[in-house]
C-alpha cells in the first residue's frame, strides 16, 4: 500500500481503505452499543480512525485534534510536509442537518488554506448493508472539494 508519494498523502486512499478496516472491524462497537454499555458517538469514531491514521502518519507528520464537540471546529486535521488534510467525522442522525456538516469543513479548510477536505460520515443504522453505508462522492462549493465518505 503506498499511502506516501513526493512528501505527501493520498488522503482518497487512506480514508478508502479505512472505510474497509472500519467495514470489517466495526462489530465489536456496534455489538456494545447494543448492550448499552457503552455510547457509540464521535469520541469512538474519533479515536479509531485516528489510531488507524497514527501508523501512517507517524513517518512524517502529525494529526491534530480537536475534541471539543459541538464547538464548529474540525475534528482532525492531518499535516504531512506541508500539506494540511481536514478531516470532519460525523455520526448519521438525519439528511436535513447535511448542509451543517458541509459548512463546519468548508470553514475549516478556509481557515487552514485547504481547497479539499474530507466529511467521513458514520451510519450506525444495523438495518442497512455494508453496501448502503459505504460510499465516497465529492462535493463542489465555490471551487472547493469535499470528498464525503460513508461507513
Amino acid at each position: 500500500m503506498y499511502y506516501i508519494y513526493c512528501h505527501s498523502l493520498d488522503m482518497n486512499f487512506l480514508i478508502s481503505d479505512f472505510q474497509q478496516y472500519w467495514r470489517e472491524n466495526s462489530d465489536i462497537w456496534i455489538d456494545r452499543y447494543k448492550t448499552e454499555l457503552y455510547q457509540y458517538n464521535e469520541a469512538a469514531a474519533h479515536l479509531v480512525i485516528q489510531a488507524f491514521l497514527q501508523r501512517i502518519i507517524n513517518g512524517g507528520g502529525y494529526i491534530m485534534r480537536e475534541m471539543a464537540l459541538g464547538a464548529g471546529r474540525c475534528d482532525l486535521c492531518v499535516v504531512y510536509g506541508n500539506q494540511k488534510y481536514p478531516i470532519e467525522l460525523k455520526i448519521l442522525q438525519s439528511i436535513r442537518n447535511q448542509s451543517k456538516k458541509f459548512e463546519q469543513i468548508l470553514k475549516y479548510m478556509d481557515s487552514v488554506g485547504s481547497n479539499v477536505g474530507w466529511l467521513v460520515i458514520f451510519d450506525k443504522d444495523t438495518e442497512k448493508s455494508w453496501d448502503e453505508k459505504v460510499y465516497t462522492k465529492e462535493e463542489i462549493f465555490d471551487g472547493k472539494k469535499v470528498i464525503v465518505a460513508g461507513c
